[in-house]
């Protein structure tokens, strides 16, 4: 049956962007940093950040508001637990998310427009520059898997390699969570070369570097380094046409050792395409953000890959969310 909507709660829902578009902007300008180490008063927060003070109060008044911030007379300091989130480098850490979210939201705002058109947002830098959003894009992605991973790599059926590819590995959050789990094996970890320095920092610091071997290329151009008997593709399928999808198997294909197997992280749909909820609106983010990509369903992500050259394609985990596993042999 379907879902029947009262007045007031389709009301709730168009302003529900309005509380979103605060904490975005706030850690856009990074004031739970600047709060931090000492309460401050609206004037001292708008010249550290170089901005209106009209602006700057209203916005410090709202996250009070909401009670993200606490003001005590004319000063402003962060409510308890919103530092650990809206800062970095602690263990629970989502700023670099935070400030990548609201890129994405300055493209979905103009979703009507793209879906009459065709044709994906024209991405401009935010107030923090094209290299800064960049390096919130890498570090966003460890933002959200760094505990999913190692959960969700220790879930997955025992599986026998010597060597992992990790596949736009970005910063080697699943290449530390597979060696780990996998003590005697070795990776390569293959991304953009100017993705690669991190990676490098977030290996080292896990003392991995020994078993790692960073490539720096790029995965639709470029040659994948041969060798190893697992190749882990996540989250990338998402961005690309079934047409890409097929060469990057194929690309895979090619790298891996006889008997390799290919593993897939994504959102997987129904064959109705609404469910999970969670793929659908990332189906959104796909149109606003690129020229081809979606999501797919099991029998779509089979089909590639058998046109690809593999075989036994299978679904060894499904979720709700990004997290589902298929997988492959070659």
């Amino acid at each position: 049956m379907a879902k029947q909507w009262a007045p007031n709660q389709v009301a709730e829902l168009m302003r529900s962007y309005q509380e979103v578009c605060v904490v975005l902007a706030a850690a856009e300008l990074d004031l739970f940093t600047i709060l931090k180490s000492r309460p401050l008063t609206a004037a001292e927060v708008a010249k550290a950040i170089g901005g209106d003070l009209r602006g700057t109060t209203y916005l410090l008044d709202v996250l009070a508001a909401l009670e993200l911030l606490v003001k005590t007379g004319q000063h402003y300091s962060p409510a308890p637990g919103t530092v650990d989130v809206l800062t970095t480098g602690g263990p629970h850490a989502m700023l670099a998310m935070a400030q990548h979210q609201a890129n994405c939201l300055r493209n979905w705002a103009q979703l009507a427009k793209v879906a009459k058109t065709g044709r994906p947002v024209r991405r401009e830098p935010s107030i923090r520059g094209e290299a800064a959003d960049y390096a919130a894009f890498i570090e966003a992605m460890d933002n959200v898997s760094r505990t999913i991973a190692p959960e969700l790599v220790g879930k997955l059926p025992e599986l026998t390699f010597t060597h992992l590819l990790d596949v736009g590995g970005a910063s080697g959050t699943w290449t530390i969570a597979f060696l780990k789990r996998y003590p005697k094996v070795k990776a390569t970890l293959f991304d953009l070369p100017k993705v690669i320095p991190h990676a490098t920092t977030r290996i080292t610091a896990a003392n991995m570097l020994d078993r790692v071997r960073l490539v720096g290329g790029d995965f639709m151009a470029d040659p994948l380094p041969p060798g190893a008997d697992l190749a882990w593709v996540s989250a990338i399928i998402h961005q690309m046409s079934r047409e890409d999808c097929r060469k990057l198997y194929r690309s895979v294909f090619a790298a891996l050792s006889p008997g390799g197997q290919i593993l897939i992280r994504d959102h997987v749909m129904d064959a109705t395409r609404t469910k999970p909820a969670s793929g659908a609106l990332f189906a959104i983010n796909m149109l606003v953000n690129t020229e081809t990509g979606g999501t797919f369903t099991f029998e779509e992500i089979a089909e590639d890959l058998k046109a690809a050259g593999f075989t036994g394609a299978d679904m060894l985990r499904m979720e709700e969310t990004m997290h589902c596993v298929v997988r492959a042999k070659k």
